[in-house]
């Protein structure tokens, strides 16, 4: 047997925020580490919304894992799609025919769109979680106002003008808020037969109230901060139903021809590979140790994983991925000195969303702050945790641009075949 073969085998599927964070921790580790992933990058998914909207590219947020990994010589980056899991043999299986053995597996393979049943309606109310699903609404969206000027009829018109987001977190609020000011600002002069600026941005969230997650005192703030962009807030309303021509608020249709979902999340399919129990959302319950009930060397992480703390969930955001990314990491390591790992504790830094141009909200543990202050904050959180330091400077340059100029960059429609949304009245 070869030096490489005797050593442990980690396999982790997944190169978000988990899966990376627990392959870096393993760097000085004597394992032999395979990181499996669909895609071949990094995606910084707090800052997807600004690719949806023309503010940054592509690259901009994303890195490709082999560079990410480049000096760490444990590690082999497969690009590949696991579509099955021997437990009794400790394999998976990928879509090529390969199969890879494992000692210790990681599934991270993060989070998908819940529309709560009805499926039917992602084509015509697309979420937001790929490069891919942003590089889509930003068509869908940059086509809505090109289609609204070529339109003679007045209705259909107001139509294309008409913009709802679904679902009234984070994502919903940074959609709905960046939209309005790409109306009003970024597109000004630009027309002749339309006058964006007359655009109508709608959220519309279930709920009481946007941000739920938030203090309720910071909630209030952000739908002010919304109301003084030119967003229309409808809270306490569901959605009942979405086609290509608009959606039914309540029992009363709204013609509106962009609708975009940022309502809910489900885990990624792949949890149901385990033949495990999972919860409503098809997260997968797990140990303290963040492994998975009856099989001690299978681990979850990120999005896919159910945890609970103090009686409450862990939340689906990056920190706490990362922190669960590393724990797993450091289990493994303790299990290969022969000890024990502490339970998983996360650590919740605070919470924090931006809502439009010098608009946000903080809440750091009882210190709540919003408007100019905020929104700095959260400029300077977000470009700290990019990966790469190129990333970090475009970035930079490219907010700098947008905030004096009020400018988008990336307002390039991409993509040649029309949707049902996409194609002219």
């Amino acid at each position: 047997m070869s030096a490489t073969s005797a050593r442990p085998h980690v396999v982790i599927v997944g190169g978000g925020f988990a899966g990376l964070w627990a392959t870096r921790a393993l760097a000085g580790s004597d394992v032999r580490i395979t990181l499996v992933d669909r895609r071949n990058h990094h995606l910084f998914q707090p800052l997807l919304y600004q690719v949806a909207t023309a503010g940054l590219s592509s690259p901009d947020i994303a890195a490709p894992l082999r560079h990410i990994l480049r000096k760490q010589r444990n590690v082999e980056v497969r690009l590949g799609e696991v579509i099955g899991l021997d437990k009794t043999a400790r394999t998976v299986s990928l879509a090529d025919g390969d199969a890879l053995h494992y000692d210790y597996l990681l599934l991270a393979s993060g989070a998908t769109h819940a529309y709560f049943g009805h499926d039917e309606w992602s084509a015509d109310a697309p979420g937001l979680k790929t490069l891919d699903d942003a590089l889509a609404i930003r068509r869908r969206l940059l086509l809505a106002f090109e289609r609204a000027e070529a339109c003679e009829d007045p209705a259909e018109r107001e139509a294309w003008l008409s913009f709802a987001v679904v679902g009234g977190g984070p994502t919903g609020v940074e959609l709905a808020g960046t939209l309005a000011e790409i109306a009003r600002h970024t597109l000004k002069r630009e027309f002749r037969n339309i006058d964006p600026s007359q655009a109508r941005v709608r959220l519309v969230e279930a709920g009481p109230r946007v941000l739920a997650s938030f203090p309720e005192s910071l909630s209030e703030k952000a739908r002010r901060q919304l109301h003084k962009l030119g967003v229309e807030v409808v809270t306490g309303t569901p959605v009942s139903a979405i086609d290509e021509r608009g959606y039914t608020l309540g029992d009363r249709f709204v013609p509106a021809r962009t609708v975009l979902w940022a309502a809910g999340v489900a885990a990624s399919p792949l949890g149901a590979l385990l033949d495990v129990p999972r919860d409503r959302a098809g997260r997968v319950p797990v140990q303290a140790d963040l492994s998975v009930p009856g099989h001690p060397e299978i681990f979850v992480a990120g999005d896919l994983a159910s945890v609970q703390q103090n009686g409450k969930p862990v939340p689906g955001v990056a920190p706490a991925a990362k922190q669960m990314g590393s724990h797993v990491a450091r289990v493994i390591r303790s299990r290969l000195a022969g000890a024990t790992a502490p339970p998983f504790r996360y650590r919740d830094f605070g919470n924090l969303a931006t809502i439009g141009r010098m608009a946000a909200v903080v809440d750091l543990h009882g210190l709540k702050i919003s408007g100019l202050i905020a929104w700095w904050f959260w400029l300077a959180a977000h470009v700290f945790f990019l990966i790469g330091f190129r990333n970090r400077i475009i970035v930079l340059i490219n907010w700098a641009w947008a905030y004096w100029s009020y400018q988008r960059h990336a307002r390039i429609i991409l993509g040649g075949q029309e949707t049902g949304q996409e194609r002219a009245p």
